[in-house]
């Protein structure tokens, strides 16, 4: 076997130096990215994100949609200045798009009136290679890539793996030392994707591929895992580095693999940790006279309340009988990181479920309202909101102090404002009020953009 750390292109150098003795081809320091809201204040994305990429890695980038992590491989490539930090090339400040650097986008975007071979031929053409050379180059990528004998097939006569190869033939033709990946699998069907990372693997291994290293950013455990010598575990809020994992395993990597399945928990784990609480006699003394910050409120996925219900059944009926492994529970209910952890969370964040070592566990509570019937489950579920989620608490107090029994939505949408993007306060929002529907605790008039008691609940 082959290990992946020892698989690159002959000009990469020589293969058996150990990691730490390879050359640096990329490294971020103190990276951060924010975006300007108002006046007064900006929304960070990216906080402080430090990394090294080597010559002959496969390294990845793990983390949930909305993290951050396509906008810094946009930094990565020189696509996007970073509104503070560095990041350096090859001993060199990047200040923009470089030649040494390729990137393959999760749609490939094929120009429609370009046949297959002058799609890849394009990029080589803005590199000013001659015709004769790019036409040979870009032939040579294609058969590299499987896809010989669809040269002169056009992007609409091709399935989503087959345009998604061209996508990743074309990135390749231009012999990039370090290729940049942004999810290039979550497009296909599980075929396809299976396929096109088998053989991306393979060439890797077998040093075939013109390139000196690879970095790709996903959102799935198992593809990382298969795939990767090094995973950076990416967090969210601002996003940053929060954990590395090496993966000691060489391919071809088998999911049945014990250290296999060890390496995906150890990263399950980590990833459903929670920050522990610190209590104020924890603190300093000298701490302990200021101010306790105010609450900051975290986004809350969009989560139905039928999903969620769906989850707590699954999870309350034998042979679970209320706790599962989460990489195990995801398979079989063939959930993607994406679909899953926002349940896990939803659970969690309503005191519903609990987190322990990778494993999702119900509280009793949660098994309550497993048995229950319908009109108890929305009394569980409206306990649980008042008690859990402070923001559903100051509005209910909100309209139970006015005459009207209506307040405008305004303040608490700037409230969640302070604490994540407009777009995460909306779909919390969003989300809040479907949940208190469910619970007949307040409903949400869109026109006049207020909240109100719905009297016919008996709110």
């Amino acid at each position: 076997m082959v290990s992946l750390q020892t698989g690159f292109s002959n000009e990469a150098g020589d293969p058996l130096l150990a990691p730490d003795r390879r050359k640096t081809l990329l490294s971020l320091n103190d990276v951060s990215q924010s975006y300007h809201r108002d006046s007064s204040n900006d929304v960070q994305v990216l906080d402080t994100v430090s990394l090294n990429i080597k010559e002959g890695e496969v390294v990845g980038l793990l983390g949930r949609s909305g993290s951050g992590k396509s906008m810094l491989l946009r930094i990565m490539a020189g696509l996007l200045i970073p509104t503070s930090g560095t990041v350096i090339w090859r001993d060199t400040p990047l200040k923009g798009p470089i030649s040494g650097l390729a990137m393959v986008f999760q749609s490939p975007s094929l120009f429609p009136w370009l046949s297959v071979q002058d799609n890849v031929e394009l990029v080589l053409e803005a590199e000013s290679i001659p015709r004769q050379d790019r036409e040979t180059r870009a032939r040579e990528t294609l058969d590299l890539i499987g896809l010989g004998g669809y040269e002169n097939a056009w992007p609409h006569e091709l399935s989503g793996g087959l345009a998604q190869r061209v996508g990743l033939a074309r990135a390749l033709a231009v012999h990039p030392d370090l290729l940049l990946m942004d999810e290039p699998f979550s497009s296909l069907d599980v075929l396809a994707a299976e396929n096109l990372r088998t053989d991306l693997v393979e060439l890797w291994c077998e040093r075939k591929l013109p390139v000196k290293s690879i970095l790709m950013v996903t959102h799935s455990i198992e593809e990382a895992v298969l795939m990767c010598d090094r995973i950076l575990v990416f967090t969210a809020n601002p996003g940053h580095v929060e954990h590395e994992v090496k993966v000691a395993l060489e391919h071809p990597r088998l999911r049945d693999d014990p250290v296999f399945q060890e390496t995906v928990d150890h990263i399950y784990t980590l990833m459903t940790r929670r920050v522990p609480v610190v209590s104020e006699a924890d603190l300093p003394e000298t701490m302990t006279a200021s101010p306790l910050p105010q609450p900051v409120h975290a986004p809350i996925a969009p989560v139905t309340v039928g999903s969620m219900i769906g989850l707590v059944e699954a999870l309350a009926a034998p042979p679970i009988d209320g706790r599962a492994d989460l990489p195990l529970l995801a398979a079989r209910a063939q959930l993607e990181l994406d679909a899953l952890f926002p349940l896990v969370e939803a659970l969690q964040t309503l005191g519903l479920a609990e987190l322990e070592d990778g494993d999702i566990l119900l509280t009793e509570e949660a098994s309550r309202f497993a048995e229950s019937d319908f009109d108890e489950r929305k009394t569980i579920l409206r306990h649980a909101l008042l008690n859990e989620i402070p923001l559903v608490k100051s509005i209910c107090v909100a309209l139970d102090e006015r005459p009207s029994h209506a307040t405008g939505v305004d303040r608490f949408r700037e409230e969640l404002c302070e604490s994540m993007s407009p777009v995460y306060a909306q779909q919390t929002l969003q989300t809040i009020v479907s949940w208190a529907r469910y619970a007949e605790l307040f409903d949400f008039n869109e026109e006049a953009d207020q909240f109100y008691l719905n009297k016919e609940n008996g709110s």
